[in-house]
């Protein structure tokens, strides 16, 4: 049940066993490090093709910053307020119900996290797959298995990369927090670096003159987009503005879980302060990078090499140009670094979820349990479990007979449900206010009511346009979420308080 106001405003030097070994700096650089994966690299292509002209893509990536950090600024009043493991998860429980926290860990356990684990390992084995040519997702170590028409299992030499890069980082994590820490912040520090060094080299080196007219010289202009739906395109003002709105879900995806500090608020030495200024540094470092990367690229290549960059790998494309035939070997080292660094900061967090889930009676009881080291152990181990059995399965297309990977399709149904709970949660600001008047608030959500409240109008926009136009890709997210409900009957039912 929801605590009660007295409660919620305790803060131990050790939360639950927990020891609180995380500065600001260490705060900052799980929020950015988590943030930064593989997507900024690609990402900008789909989204051109949508688009369709330089400006708008700008816009795009633009209206995702301001969404993001919009959130993380109201996200900091509930880390202040409610500095304790779990993060997101105890808001949801405590501004509605156990229902709404367990559905959301439940999202989160089931496909959120590990879904993006298992993405981020994969993507890490595909670059890592330039520079060893072994490592490839056809070549096999078990050849595929077809469970039915369009579903089947293999083990591909790339799937076993990923697979063991999630359980050594896992190895790592449940010998302490010193341990992730220090992992965290080395490769936070290069990979951002790595992409200041792309931005860098794109703006002052790369840029050509040619891209810069075609591109700059006329920012508005549709060229080579794609249709977003049966006559919708972006030579509409109704279709740039579905187009926007689609464009979110490539996006958003490559800015989120920067939410993901909140679940290790009961490790951080000073949470009140640190966690919500690591949320406000941590996006604003990360979004001010993406929106520079998008201007190297256009400064560097002209909006039609972005929009048919070979398999969309638009930053290889930029490096290319600066120094040919170098353009795939730089780029996989920099992935590389920033998905590991990545996939850290989301094992690291996830199971401090679970954690405060099992304490309450609502997840697998020994993940509610901390190890000698004084990390949950349990729950780093049943999500590493998870995030490689969702690596195994694999998608498949008889009409092309191209083999895809099952948890794309889940996170490609979760976005939609990810950004409900982003609602949700921001809407807790006020529902808090009301309920919780007396509780201390060190930090205040800047522009309250106004930001928030726009937040919350934005993303539901989006939601609704991706309802009507992504709807085979949004409603199955939505049933996940619902398939949580007899799951927490069921917990419940056996005693779960």
């Amino acid at each position: 049940m929801a605590k009660p106001a007295h409660q919620v405003e305790q803060v131990t030097p050790v939360e639950g066993g927990f020891r609180r070994e995380l500065g600001l700096f260490d705060s900052t650089m799980v929020v950015a490090g988590s943030m930064i994966g593989s997507g900024i690299f690609i990402v900008s292509a789909a989204m051109a093709r949508e688009l369709g002209s330089p400006g708008w893509l700008l816009v795009a990536w633009l209206v995702t910053g301001v969404l993001t950090v919009t959130a993380a600024l109201s996200y900091g009043e509930l880390a202040a307020m409610m500095p304790r493991a779990g993060g997101q998860y105890v808001y949801l429980r405590t501004a509605y119900s156990p229902l709404w926290g367990f559905l959301y860990g439940w999202t989160l356990f089931t496909v959120i996290q590990t879904g993006t684990i298992a993405a981020v390992g994969v993507a890490f084995a595909r670059f890592l797959g330039i520079l060893v040519p072994w490592v490839a997702e056809d070549r096999y170590l078990v050849p595929p298995i077809h469970l039915s028409t369009g579903y089947a299992v293999s083990l591909s030499t790339a799937q076993l990369v990923g697979a063991v890069l999630i359980a050594f980082l896992t190895w790592t994590n449940t010998r302490g927090l010193r341990y992730g820490k220090i992992v965290q912040n080395v490769f936070t520090t290069t990979k951002t670096g790595a992409l200041i060094a792309l931005i860098a080299a794109g703006i002052f080196i790369g840029r050509n003159a040619d891209a810069v007219a075609a591109n700059f010289g006329d920012l508005w202009a549709p060229r080579g987009f794609e249709p977003i739906a049966p006559g919708v395109s972006a030579i509409t003002a109704f279709g740039i503005f579905v187009g926007l709105c689609v464009a979110q879900t490539g996006s958003l995806f490559s800015a989120d879980a920067w939410n993901n500090i909140t679940f290790t608020a009961g490790e951080v030495k000073n949470p009140r302060r640190d966690i919500p200024l690591s949320l406000a540094f941590g996006t604003m470092l990360v979004i001010s990078l993406y929106l520079l990367a998008n201007v190297a690229y256009l400064l560097t290549l002209p909006l039609e090499a972005i929009q048919q960059a070979p398999a969309d790998r638009v930053a290889t494309a930029t490096v290319n140009a600066i120094a040919p035939g170098l353009g795939a070997t730089i780029m996989a080292v920099a992935i590389l670094i920033s998905t590991f660094g990545c996939n850290n900061g989301l094992i690291l967090a996830g199971a401090r979820a679970y954690y405060a889930m099992a304490c309450d009676g609502l997840f697998f009881r020994r993940a509610g349990t901390l190890n000698d080291a004084r990390v949950p152990a349990w729950g780093l181990i049943l999500q590493c479990v998870w995030a490689i059995v969702l690596v195994i399965p694999r998608t498949f297309d008889p009409a092309t007979g191209q083999y895809g990977n099952l948890y794309g399709n889940l996170l490609d149904y979760i976005i939609s449900a990810a950004l409900l709970f982003y609602i949700l949660t921001i809407a807790a600001v006020f529902r808090l206010r009301k309920t919780m008047p007396d509780v201390p608030r060190p930090y205040r959500t800047f522009g309250y009511p106004i930001v928030p409240a726009l937040y919350i109008i934005a993303a539901a926009v989006i939601l609704g346009v991706l309802l009507v136009y992504r709807a085979s890709t949004t409603w199955p997210g939505f049933v996940i979420v619902l398939l949580g409900i007899p799951v927490f009957a069921l917990l419940r039912g056996r005693g779960g308080r």
